[in-house]
């Protein structure tokens, strides 16, 4: 029987309104690099020579982006930009209930997670092009799992992911890695990378920064040069270090190459998702010389990644977006007078917690004779007298909530009708959702650094400027259906950004 997604995608096909692709477009690249903050392009742009100078020099840069919802984490960031809809559509709340899916083991008895897609509902870019034309190329590479699999939502497509030294995918969506997959593992990269030193790029003097701090890694290993010891397995901590993002780019390069990505007349998809950012911003927070320098390297490497693309697709043909999951707030014991908050002696009798939200099975306590609404009371005035707390939010004050209350628009833009908890709770200014010996740098929250992310377009018809107004990344998927004349499947909750789609 055909799904009710197969049947709404080929009507949106058939609407001749929307059959009106851009000619000039080979190929649609989607860069999301985990944890970039849009500050970074003001503070370290006249350093920038690589991908981020092209964004500079030659696209539209929105510096006022924002992941619209409260649970600023990877899976829900991810599940926002090529599906147009907040996490209350797509129904990834959080990374504990990302992609985690244990009927999907990993290939070749790889003992890592096995991850899938299927707590995603609707679709994605990829199935309204699929939809208008079924030869659409697409491939998804990233790090993590649920950074390659989010942006594909629910399509079994080439999607690859690293783990235990090697790039893999789960049996949902193959039952053996093709060829080019094999032979880039049989390299093993890894391995080269033992004994590495991580030094500064540049002389020191181009570093404002202090080199340690002793909140920075644990209090360990906080000056440069950093070195991956020799006597480590380094597939196990290559993604702590900014060489994973160089791995990852030249696997994705190999995929285009094998795929033949971008040679059709009509337009394939590239999704990279870079996650060194965000380890890198953990150990050493994002104000330290460490972020600094990472960031001119991945600069770097992605300029060259898409130089090495251009010899296979014109620049001219190529339209490359770039983007964030989720920004991050520094280390509160760098603002003074802040700290960590967490209330996980709430999570008790069925109940778990984590960034801001107090989950729990609501019809298993109802079955129990528990009024909901009294004990999500009783539990919001607790949490509200914990340090740091600003307010919190009950199933009923959330529902009563006017549209002035930004916070709690964050709140429904993440809690999916039928899901079950029982507070959810914002912090003030300087506090981050963290146990106390944590020793991270941390997101997650509804605080402006956590919800500010950067977004861009780089291709032809794209004009060069810095804009300032507010928008979202579910504003990216409308964006590009427009330019690519394909429909969406359902109703998004972003819309098209006019200074890319213009009088289209």
């Amino acid at each position: 029987m055909q799904s009710l997604l197969a049947v709404v995608l080929a009507a949106a096909a058939a609407d001749p309104s929307y059959a009106r692709p851009r000619p000039d477009l080979s190929l649609v690249v989607v860069v999301t690099v985990d944890q970039l903050r849009p500050d970074y392009f003001a503070r370290y742009g006249k350093q920038f020579t690589g991908g981020f100078r092209t964004i500079l020099d030659s696209g539209t840069l929105y510096d006022n982006g924002r992941q619209d919802h409260a649970i600023t984490e990877t899976a829900p960031g991810h599940s926002t930009i090529l599906s147009g809809r907040e996490p209350t559509s797509t129904g990834i709340v959080d990374n504990e209930h990302g992609v985690g899916d244990v009927s999907a083991p990993l290939l070749g008895g790889d003992p890592g997670l096995g991850a899938s897609p299927r707590r995603f509902r609707g679709s994605a870019l990829y199935d309204w092009v699929k939809a208008s034309d079924p030869g659409v190329l697409v491939l998804s590479v990233s790090r993590k799992d649920r950074g390659a699999i989010l942006p594909l939502g629910r399509a079994r497509a080439p999607v690859y992911w690293w783990s235990n030294g090697r790039f893999t995918t789960s049996h949902y969506y193959a039952d053996s890695l093709p060829d080019w997959v094999r032979r880039f593992n049989e390299t093993r990269p890894d391995r080269r990378l033992a004994g590495m030193k991580w030094d500064l790029l540049l002389p020191p003097s181009a570093y404002t920064e202090p080199d340690s701090e002793p909140y920075e890694n644990g209090g360990k290993d906080t000056a440069f040069p950093h070195r991956i010891p020799r006597w480590v397995n380094v597939a196990e901590h290559l993604q702590d270090y900014p060489w994973m993002d160089s791995l990852t780019l030249a696997f994705a390069l190999d995929g285009a190459r094998a795929l033949d990505l971008g040679r059709r007349s009509r337009p394939d998809l590239l999704l990279v998702a870079l996650s060194a950012t965000d380890a890198v911003g953990h150990r050493y927070g994002p104000d330290s010389r460490e972020m600094h320098d990472h960031l001119l390297r991945l600069d770097r490497w992605l300029g060259r990644f898409l130089d090495s693309l251009g010899t296979r697709v014109p620049r001219e043909r190529m339209l490359v977006i770039l983007t964030s999951d989720h920004g991050i707030q520094p280390f509160p014991e760098r603002t003074h007078g802040k700290g960590r908050v967490w209330l996980g002696d709430m999570a008790r009798e069925g109940r778990t917690f984590g960034s801001g939200l107090l989950s729990a099975d609501t019809l298993a306590l109802h079955a129990r004779g528990i009024r909901i609404a009294d004990l999500a009371r009783v539990l919001a005035d607790s949490a509200s007298r914990r340090k740091g707390v600003a307010r919190v939010y009950t199933p009923e004050t959330l529902a009563a909530a006017p549209p002035a209350d930004s916070a709690a628009m964050l709140w429904r833009n993440t809690l999916p009708a039928g899901y079950g908890w029982l507070i959810a709770a914002v912090l003030e200014p300087g506090f981050v959702w963290s146990t106390a010996d944590a020793g991270a740098a941390e997101h997650g929250s509804t605080a402006e650094l956590d919800v500010m992310v950067p977004i861009a377009f780089v291709g032809p018809g794209i004009a060069r400027a810095v804009i300032h107004r507010p928008v979202r990344t579910v504003d990216i998927a409308p964006t590009l259906a427009e330019l690519l004349g394909v429909r969406p499947a359902e109703r998004l909750d972003g819309a098209a950004l006019k200074e890319i789609v213009g009088g289209r």
